[in-house]
């Protein structure tokens, strides 16, 4: 008799739609860590995304569905690799 391993859960795909650099739609978003009306931060599926910009703020968050949706002057995106959970010695280790 063959063991079955469980598959993990397929990630939600990640994708960004940006529109006259004011409303940003994003998709496989796990949580929203912070946003304030100076930057923000959105672990996704696959990284980290920082937003920078003015007046920002999140109009819509639905977590089932893996989107968010923010308003506000987008300046800038930049992606960072997610961090490893377990602190900084479980970091080193790696």
């Amino acid at each position: 008799m063959e063991k079955q391993t469980a598959r993990p859960a397929e990630a939600a795909p990640h994708n960004l739609i940006l529109e006259a650099r004011s409303r940003l739609t994003v998709t496989g978003v796990r949580r929203v860590v912070r946003c304030d009306p100076d930057s923000a931060v959105i672990e996704t599926s696959d990284c980290v995304l920082n937003l920078s910009g003015a007046q920002l703020s999140v109009t819509s968050l639905d977590l089932e569905r893996g989107e968010a949706k923010l308003s506000g002057r987008i300046d800038a995106l930049e992606y960072t690799e997610a961090r490893t959970p377990g602190g900084l010695l479980r970091r080193l280790i790696r």
